[in-house]
């Protein structure tokens, strides 16, 4: 079966600065649990603030590291979760119902990739 990454994007300056509410948690939890379960789920993570982070760049022959925060970023990457689906419809109804757990008050996106085999 095809393995997707979902990518989770934020927007740092918009995002609440408590985070994730205990329910919000309480129900992340119950949905990783199904998709464990249902062997769809790989793996998933959040990460840490781009303003601890650093980016590495190669062009013209020539290596730069940034480090964070990356201020010209309206969104960024702010967790994954690889997902081991049927197909990439699949993928995209899991990762509906992960982005339909969030209150109203956040701006979640997530962009689904099939991962190149071999």
């Amino acid at each position: 079966m095809p393995r997707y990454l979902s990518m989770i994007r934020i927007d740092e300056q918009n995002a609440p600065a408590e985070g994730p509410s205990d329910a919000l948690m309480e129900r992340m939890g119950e949905l990783i649990e199904e998709m464990t379960k249902a062997g769809v789920l790989l793996d998933t993570s959040g990460l840490t603030p781009t303003a601890q982070g650093a980016r590495v760049r190669w062009e013209g022959g020539e290596l730069s590291v940034t480090d964070g925060p990356f201020t010209e970023a309206k969104e960024v990457v702010g967790g994954y979760a690889m997902l081991q689906a049927k197909d990439r419809a699949e993928a995209i109804e899991w990762t509906k119902r992960f982005l339909q757990i969030h209150e109203a008050h956040w701006t979640v996106t997530c962009e689904v990739r099939e991962i190149v085999e071999g």
